[in-house]
C-alpha cells in the first residue's frame, strides 16, 4: 500500500467520524509514519512483542490552562506498518485506521484508556 493510499483512508476515516469532534480539533497535526521511532516506543513502554498503532503527543484539552499559547501543534500519528500487520483485508484495514484515529482523538479530548474502552464497549 502506498503512502498516498493510506493517507486517503485516513481522510475517509476523518470524514466518517463524528464531525463535532473533528471540527473541535485545534492546533493538531494528523500524520502517518511507517513505524514508531525507538523514542516513541520507549516513551509508551512498548516492547518488541507489541505493536503501536497510533500515538497522541501533546497536551490534552482537559489539561490546558489559560497560559496555553504559542505552542507547537499536538500530533496524532498513525503507524502504517503496524496497522497493516493487524488487518486481514482492506475492509478491516480501514476500520482499524478509523478506530485508531478515534482512539488518539479521544486522548486529545482528555480521555484515558479506561474511559475510551468503556465508551467503545457501549457500542
Amino acid at each position: 500500500m502506498t503512502d498516498a493510499e493510506f493517507d486517503e483512508l485516513i481522510t475517509r476515516a476523518m470524514n466518517e467520524l463524528p464531525q463535532k469532534y473533528i471540527k473541535g480539533l485545534q492546533n493538531v497535526a494528523i500524520v502517518m509514519a511507517d513505524e514508531p521511532t525507538p523514542v516513541q516506543m520507549q516513551k509508551m513502554k512498548i516492547d518488541g512483542k507489541h505493536l503501536l498503532l497510533g500515538l497522541y503527543e501533546g497536551i490534552p484539552l482537559t489539561q490546558r490552562g489559560s497560559n496555553y499559547t504559542f505552542v507547537l501543534p499536538d500530533k496524532i500519528t498513525l503507524f502504517k506498518y503496524s496497522i497493516i500487520a493487524v488487518s486481514r483485508d482492506d475492509e478491516q484495514l480501514f476500520e482499524q485506521i478509523k478506530r485508531t484515529l478515534w482512539h488518539e482523538i479521544a486522548h486529545y479530548y482528555g480521555l484515558n484508556h479506561k474511559r475510551i474502552d468503556e465508551i467503545q464497549n457501549k457500542k
